[in-house]
C-alpha cells in the first residue's frame, strides 16, 4: 500500500510540507553519481559562464516543478501501481535536482529566487491532473516530458561546446525524461487535449524566460 494511503492526513501534510521546504531550500541528495563529475572542467569566459548558469538555473527550476508535480500526482492518484510509478520518477528527478544545484554552485551562481512560486504552482497543476483521473494524469506526464525533452535538446545546442560538465548532466536528464514519458505512456496515458498542450507550452515559456534571469 502507498505511504500516502497508509498515513494520516496530518502525517501527509507534515511530510508534504517538509518535502516542499527541502526542495525549495535546495536540499537534495542524488542516488546516482553526477554525470558531470568526470567531465573535463573547462575555461569559460564570463559571458559563457553566465549563459551556462542561466540555462542550468532553468533546468533546476524544471526539477523543482517536477518534484511538486510528481508528489501531487502520487498523493492523489487512484491506482497503487501508478502512485508507485510517480514516486519512482520523483526519486530519479531528485538526482537531477541535486546535479543541477551542484553545477550552479560550480558556475558561481544560485537557484531561482522564485522557487517557492514554481513549486506551489506546479503542485496545484499536479493535483488537478490527478483529480481528473489516472489516464489524464499520465497523459499530463507524457506531454510534460515531451516538452522537457525538446527543451533539453535546445539546451544541448545552446550550451557552450566546451562546457562538458553541464552538457553531461543535461544529456542524462534527457535520457531519464524520455524514459519517464515512455513509462507513463505504457501505463495507459490518455491524449492531452490540444488547448491544454498549448497552455502548457505558454506557461513553460514564461517559466524558462524568467528563471534564466532570476
Amino acid at each position: 500500500m502507498s505511504a500516502y494511503r497508509s498515513s494520516s492526513p496530518l502525517d501527509q501534510l507534515i511530510t508534504g510540507f517538509d518535502k516542499a521546504l527541502r526542495v525549495v531550500g535546495g536540499v537534495a541528495a542524488s542516488s546516482r553519481p553526477n554525470p558531470g563529475a568526470h567531465a573535463t572542467d573547462c575555461e569559460l569566459s564570463d559571458d559563457e559562464r553566465r549563459h551556462s548558469a542561466g540555462l542550468m538555473r532553468v533546468n533546476h527550476v524544471g526539477e523543482v516543478c517536477a518534484q511538486a508535480l510528481y508528489d501531487a500526482q502520487a498523493r492523489f492518484g487512484k491506482s497503487p501501481t501508478i502512485r508507485a510509478q510517480f514516486a519512482k520518477s520523483a526519486r530519479e528527478e531528485e538526482d537531477h535536482l541535486a546535479w543541477t544545484a551542484e553545477r550552479l554552485s560550480e558556475l558561481g551562481s544560485q537557484p531561482s529566487l522564485l522557487n517557492p512560486l514554481w513549486y506551489a504552482g506546479s503542485y496545484v497543476l499536479g493535483s488537478i491532473a490527478a483529480k481528473l483521473g489516472d489516464p489524464q494524469s499520465l497523459g499530463f506526464v507524457v506531454e510534460t516530458e515531451r516538452q522537457v525533452e525538446a527543451h533539453l535538446n535546445r539546451h544541448l545546442e545552446d550550451l557552450p561546446p566546451q562546457d562538458a560538465k553541464s552538457r553531461a548532466i543535461v544529456e542524462q536528464m534527457r535520457v531519464d525524461e524520455i524514459a519517464h514519458g515512455a513509462s507513463a505512456q505504457a501505463l495507459g496515458a490518455a491524449d492531452t487535449p490540444v488547448p491544454v498542450k498549448m497552455l502548457m507550452t505558454a506557461m513553460s515559456k514564461v517559466m524558462t524566460t524568467t528563471a534564466y534571469h532570476i
